[in-house]
């Protein structure tokens, strides 16, 4: 398909209440979109990395620059057949996954579109139906956390729950003693090191799903050596940024299940080799997020259909979205999205005219 023009958006959403995790409390986070063009149809992708560096080394006025001033000229005009063309384009740029995921998510929407087909299918979604969890960061007290997870316990598949110096172990024991058959997991969001290790033996005996990314951000050696030590499966987020990475994770025995997420990645192309590398070593998959718009949930929800997908992802619950006309839907009494089997692309009815309203940056080109 010939990239005819495209459009970049940065924009900031205040959330209702702070996202408090082990790196520190977000108030609000910038949401940059792309839009890209071919013979009157548009596709969309987001990319959506915190205002500041803090999960990873990316950051969204990064993330709008480089696409505005590296990424747009060299596609622009060009007939881009595959998301792997697409990314050998990006190649040059070292790092940058957030970035390079952006034009990749608004590429398969466009691809979908003009295939005739839903993204989730154009994917190799096999699941119509993706579950979601519920997760919920530090709150102001151990009471407000467990009325919390009573008023979903019924309903959701699995609770995850953010862990970190303050908020840690004695908070744990006291969930898992109050709910001793609920299926959770914690995320430590990169707060520890091995010398945590007496600590994660204690954690060990609580019956968890799994740990999620315990130790530093872009470690798998130290993964490794504590998937050893205890029995509880380690999950990698943080620190699986490539294909690569995923690779000498398995090769390594450094973690028992992936974090899939499409900006930490790069894209939906990266996602999918990792995926068939999950398949072949055993390793479990699922789906995260960052605080992204309804158009990133979206893209989510199509590799949360995947085959490995095999836990619960952090979709989140459905909620209206200024900035689209078609709204997410759970299957009644249930926390399994319904996806469409008919409309093409991701299924985001993007509203062009609430997303200028709320545009503090953007960039155009075509």
């Amino acid at each position: 398909m010939k990239i005819d023009s495209l459009s970049i958006y940065r924009f900031e959403t205040k959330l209702k209440q702070p996202w408090i995790t082990a790196y520190g409390a977000d108030y609000t986070v910038e949401q940059i979109l792309f839009c890209l063009r071919s013979g009157g149809v548009e596709g969309w992708g987001e990319a959506s990395p915190l205002n500041h560096p803090t999960y990873s080394p990316e950051y969204s006025k990064d993330v709008f620059a480089v696409n505005a001033e590296l990424f747009a000229p060299l596609i622009l005009g060009k007939d881009v057949e595959s998301g792997d063309e697409l990314q050998k384009i990006f190649a040059f740029v070292k790092g940058h996954p957030f970035a390079k995921s952006g034009f990749d998510l608004a590429w398969y929407d466009l691809a979908s579109k003009l295939a005739g087909v839903p993204m989730w299918k154009f994917v190799g979604g096999t699941n119509r139906h993706p579950e979601s969890g519920a997760d919920f960061g530090f709150q102001k007290s151990v009471d407000e956390l467990l009325a919390k997870i009573d008023a979903v316990k019924d309903k959701a598949p699995r609770i995850k729950l953010k862990y970190g110096p303050g908020w840690g172990l004695e908070v744990l024991k006291v969930v898992r003693e109050t709910f001793p058959k609920l299926v959770f997991h914690i995320d430590c969001n990169s707060a520890y090191t091995l010398d945590d290790l007496p600590m994660f033996r204690e954690v060990d005996k609580l019956g968890l799903a799994m740990i999620e990314q315990p130790l530093a951000n872009d470690d798998l050696i130290d993964h490794a050596t504590l998937q050893k030590a205890i029995d509880t499966p380690i999950c990698l987020d943080e620190s699986l940024v490539t294909p690569e990475k995923a690779r000498k994770a398995i090769q390594i025995g450094s973690c028992k299940y992936f974090n899939l997420k499409t900006g930490r990645l790069g894209g939906i192309t990266p996602i999918l080799k990792v995926c068939n590398m999950a398949r072949e070593a055993g390793i479990g998959c699922w789906v995260g997020g960052m605080l992204e718009t309804g158009i990133g949930r979206w893209a989510r929800l199509a590799v949360a259909s995947r085959p490995e997908v095999n836990y619960p992802s952090d979709i989140g619950a459905p909620k209206p979205s200024p900035l689209l006309r078609t709204p997410l839907e759970f299957v009644p009494g249930t926390m399994h999205y319904d996806l469409t089997e008919t409309i093409p692309g991701s299924g985001a009815d993007v509203d062009i005219e609430s997303v200028r309203d709320r545009v503090l940056d953007e960039f155009h080109l075509g």
